[in-house]
């Protein structure tokens, strides 16, 4: 009995072994496939020591690699159910979930985008603790529930990146990025009357597209508040200009591939993404008018005062 049960063993193992070299092919191959979203987990999870070139996440991804590819040649003998488990896991999540096939690929290549090409952090510098410069008249003026200011926003979300797919978690922020585009490519600066300061409401704005660094930061704030976007004001030394919040980090680095890569491949070719880290470690880009893409050059870097709406 004890024979028979062997003998039946050693033919179902010879039914699902592959045969050399296939068998180590396949393995490679289905490693690769399990270490790429478990990497992406620990790096995301984990604390970024700042290596040079990106190397603790080389060094981890081996690591993972190797420990996968050893456990799945133990395996070996069931190497065909392993692998057709993993492709029903992806098939479902890209079907009923938010993680499959399109989620591993589009993750994978963002994190090692930003490995290799790091946005550009801008420490906030205070000279002075001032009061935000005819803060009462900006916040009227922002005018976003303003339906002529919705309805522009709304316009620009369909004229610009409408039809990008398969970023559903960072679908407001390219709406609140085609709502930049549409204003900073239209955009006349004019001076205000000399010896005074003329604040133009968003919806005022919209008419010619045209007025000084305040109303273009007024007409932004609103129409991206619009939508669903949260955007703040800095003011720095004869300088207000708006900012968009990101989010984390880990945000960053999704928004940091889809700018340089997806929406504003050519105005950012070769470009560092400029942000500012609030108190909170919240992540914020620049939009101002002198920027090309989200995250542009500052034009000045002296904070004096931020106003944030919420």
């Amino acid at each position: 009995m004890t024979q028979f049960n062997k003998t039946n063993f050693h033919l179902v193992k010879a039914k699902f072994q592959l045969k050399k070299p296939w068998d180590r092919f396949v393995i490679f191959f289905l490693s690769i496939l399990i270490t790429i979203p478990l990497f992406i987990v620990f790096h995301q999870n984990l604390i970024d020591p700042q290596w040079y070139f990106g190397l603790d996440r080389i060094i981890l991804f081996i690591l993972v690699f190797t420990v996968i590819y050893g456990f799945l040649y133990l395996l070996r003998t069931i190497i065909i159910i392993c692998l057709a488990l993993y492709l029903i896991m992806l098939i479902y999540g890209s079907v009923f979930a938010n993680f499959g096939f399109n989620s591993v690929f589009d993750d994978y290549n963002a994190m090692l985008y930003s490995m290799n090409n790091n946005p550009f952090p801008q420490d906030i510098i205070i000279a002075k603790l001032l009061p935000f410069p005819n803060k009462s008249e900006i916040i009227k003026a922002i005018e976003f529930e303003n339906p002529k200011v919705r309805n522009f926003a709304i316009m620009a979300t369909t004229k610009h990146f409408k039809n990008v797919r398969g970023y559903p978690d960072y679908r407001n922020l390219i709406q609140c990025f085609a709502v930049f585009k549409e204003i900073n490519s239209r955009w006349n600066y004019v001076n205000d009357p000399k010896n005074g300061d003329y604040i133009a409401t968003a919806h005022e704005s919209l008419l010619y597209f045209s007025g000084d660094c305040d109303d273009h930061s007024i007409l932004m704030a609103a129409c991206i508040r619009s939508i669903g976007g949260t955007p703040r004001l800095i003011h720095t030394k004869g300088h207000i200009y708006p900012e968009i919040l990101i989010g984390s980090m880990k945000d960053l680095e999704k928004v940091n591939y889809l700018i340089k890569n997806v929406l504003f491949v050519e105005e950012s070719r070769n470009k560092q993404l400029n942000y500012h880290i609030d108190e909170h470690n919240q992540v914020w880009l620049n939009l101002d008018y002198t920027a090309k893409y989200p995250g542009g050059p500052f034009l000045s870097e002296e904070i004096l005062g931020a106003l944030t709406l919420e």
